[in-house]
């Protein structure tokens, strides 16, 4: 029923431009409009922000057209009959005591009011109020994008903020041009009016053959009725116009608000009061009004309470101890045994590295981390709880992983990281890059630039530790994807893939296991941001078997080359080792299906001379400054990788259908079940 009565409204608004309406269904519309005003005034009262009352833009406008339609309809009627009903009549009459002059006066003041004072006011506020919004909306959207990337929101938070955003900045640029609305319709108040004036009169004496006087009697009065009965509820609209463009978000109405700050204090009351009793002393001024208004101020004051001063900070600080429960409570016993994905502990000398107002930035860096690691794995890892331990040893920080220690490292205050191997010349304590393990030296900050004369990579405090983190959480990335998490993966490919996910899960696969096979692909470095195309192939290999091997490789197999892409050189070469074809047939015809997936069951010298072979390339190939792939056959490669993941776990395992189509292949050896072939 909503749907059509609007179009429905619109349309005989606009037929009441041209159709002509009795006069009793003029009082009826009539009536009808100014009750509309003031119900519009009253729910603008009673909003606690702007975007509660978002039709209030159209609203206007439709408003506007009535009123228009309205005069337009008994502007026919006062020329034709010389009677428009009894509204306009009793305002013409009654209202203005019968009186050409007091009517036009009431309606010049009235017109005044609104065009010069609300209107004026209420549209420069829009105009401000649209201005500012558009130019904070960039900022406000990347205050959402900071507490999405902080874990402070979740998308679907962010998504109403962003909409949030984006509507009020379509509200008050919307408000900017409904305000025009309402200057134009003040203006044609008065030129209608103006016309109906000239018109009546003219048609009284010309038409009708009345006298001055009886044509003054007979349609001027009219014309000004008409034209008070359509600036009321436009005044009505104004104010209402003013009171939206001028709120400002509250948790109460305007009403609750305006007592409330008002009445807040005794002092000004007080004050108000005295001034008020103070002006009876004037001689010539009259007493009893100026007694009564500062008597009542006066009493009011007396009878408030004066708003006690609140210390926010002690407040909240009571607020919390509380809140927090009792040491021994099962709840801080339970917070206590909760063990976190990912904790860093500092030392009490590397504080200054978190606290951002002494200028630490590894919290800031951090943030980044996850974004990046979100970006090249499709791995959202958990907030990094940091904390300080104190009895850690000086400049010394443990990343832990899931309550263990997963790595160790120092980052001695007031020094920078030099990377090179021409360090002898310089002070400072000789270490290994944490990473890499290269050789460097912990060198003071005030010699940073002669470490890099010498040919060194200098780096920061702040920037080793994050390296580091970000290597374990590289190394870990599998252990490090909860259940919760891939839950909220599958979700977020619900929302743009809808048909995927309801025919993968909860159908053909789990949960559980399709985080098997994304363990199994963050186990190997395999980005898992492409999710649609790994859900699409896990649905049509789960209808034939749910084998999680047969499940990976489905998915790599649909990933295809993008999984070696991350190897590929800066000059579009991809480095390889490939398998003798008469060992790689004796390590397929070698496969077994276990529990734990698909193994090589060789002896002890094949598996000897495969090792041997792979690492000493290998070594060869990363003193040269490259980084080879193993390649093999999609029906070995699970079982091969399972084996070299164990002993080389740097040389990533692909097979044939995974390696690059635009990249040049260079092969930097052959290795058989004998002897390296180069």
């Amino acid at each position: 029923m909503s749907k059509v009565a609007v179009p429905v409204g619109v349309v005989s608004i606009v037929l009441m431009l041209v159709v002509p309406l009795p006069s009793a269904v003029l009082d009826l519309l009539l009536g009808l409009n100014i009750t509309a005003a003031l119900l519009i005034l009253l729910v603008s009262m009673q909003i606690k922000r702007s975007l509660d009352f978002s039709v209030f833009p159209s609203l206007i406008l439709i408003a506007t057209l009535f009123r228009l339609a309205l005069n337009v309809s008994s502007t026919r009627l006062v020329l034709t009959d010389g009677f428009a009903g009894k509204v306009i009549d009793a305002f013409g009459h009654f209202v203005v005591g019968g009186s050409l002059v007091v009517g036009l006066v009431i309606f010049v003041i009235l017109t005044i009011i609104q065009f010069v004072v609300i209107t004026n006011g209420a549209g420069r506020v829009a105009e401000v109020g649209a201005r500012f919004t558009l130019d904070a909306m960039p900022g406000k959207q990347m205050a959402i994008d900071a507490d999405l990337n902080a874990g402070l929101i979740n998308e679907q938070q962010a998504r109403k903020r962003r909409a949030e955003v984006t509507a009020e900045a379509d509200f008050y640029g919307s408000m900017d041009g409904a305000s025009k609305f309402v200057k134009g319709d003040a203006i044609a108040a008065i030129i209608i009016t103006l016309i109906n004036l000239i018109g009546g009169f003219a048609i009284g004496v010309i038409q009708r053959g009345l006298s001055p006087a009886d044509a003054v009697s007979q349609y001027s009065l009219l014309s000004v009725g008409d034209g008070l009965v359509s600036q009321i509820p436009a005044l009505l609209i104004s104010t209402a116009t003013g009171i939206i463009v001028t709120r400002s978000a509250s948790d109460a109405d305007m009403g609750t608000d305006l007592l409330g700050q008002l009445g807040r204090y005794k002092q000004p009351l007080r004050i108000a009061g005295g001034a008020a009793v103070a002006l009876c002393l004037i001689p010539g001024l009259p007493k009893l009004p100026f007694a009564v208004v500062g008597g009542l101020f006066l009493i009011m004051a007396a009878r408030m309470k004066e708003a006690p001063v609140v210390d926010e900070e002690a407040e909240a600080r009571a607020l919390a101890a509380e809140n927090e429960p009792k040491p021994d409570s099962p709840e801080a016993i339970a917070e206590k045994m909760r063990v976190d994905p990912l904790e860093l502990e500092v030392a009490f000398d590397l504080v200054d590295l978190v606290d951002s107002a002494r200028g630490g930035d590894l919290l800031d860096r951090v943030k980044a981390l996850r974004r990046k690691v979100a970006m090249d794995s499709g791995l959202v890892i958990p907030l990094v709880r940091t904390r300080d331990n104190l009895d850690l040893p000086s400049s010394q920080y443990v990343i832990w992983l899931n309550g263990v220690p997963a790595a160790k490292g120092i980052s001695p205050a007031g020094t920078v990281l030099a990377i090179g191997d021409n360090l002898d010349g310089l002070p400072g304590k000789p270490t290994r890059e944490p990473v890499f393990g290269l050789p460097a030296k912990w060198v003071p900050m005030e010699l940073q630039r002669q470490a890099e004369m010498a040919g060194a990579t200098v780096v920061d405090r702040s920037s080793v530790i994050t390296t580091h983190l970000a290597e374990v959480v590289r190394q870990n990335a599998a252990d490090l994807l909860g259940r919760e998490d891939v839950k909220l993966l599958v979700e977020m490919v619900r929302r743009t893939h809808p048909i995927v996910v309801e025919e993968l899960t909860p159908t053909l696969l789990t949960l559980g296991e399709i985080q098997r096979v994304l363990h199994g692909l963050l186990e190997e470095n395999v980005s898992i941001r492409d999710l649609v195309r790994i859900f699409e192939a896990l649905s049509v290999r789960a209808k034939t078997s749910t084998d999680v091997d047969g499940l990976i490789e489905a998915a790599r197999a649909a990933l295809g080359s993008a999984i070696s892409q991350p190897y590929v050189t800066a000059d579009e070469r991809l480095h390889v080792l490939t398998l003798d074809p008469g060992f790689e047939q004796r390590l397929l015809e070698s496969i077994r299906q276990t529990d734990g997936g698909q193994v090589l069951a060789i002896d002890a010298g094949a598996v000897d001379a495969l090792v041997h072979g792979c690492s000493g390339m290998l070594e060869e190939a990363e003193r040269s400054g490259l980084s080879p792939v193993l390649v093999c056959s999609p029906q070995v490669r699970a079982a091969l990788s399972r084996l070299i993941r164990q002993v080389l776990p740097r040389l990533p395992v692909i097979s044939y259908t995974e390696v690059s189509r635009t990249a040049q292949i260079e092969s930097l050896g052959v290795v058989s079940g004998a002897v390296a072939i180069r």
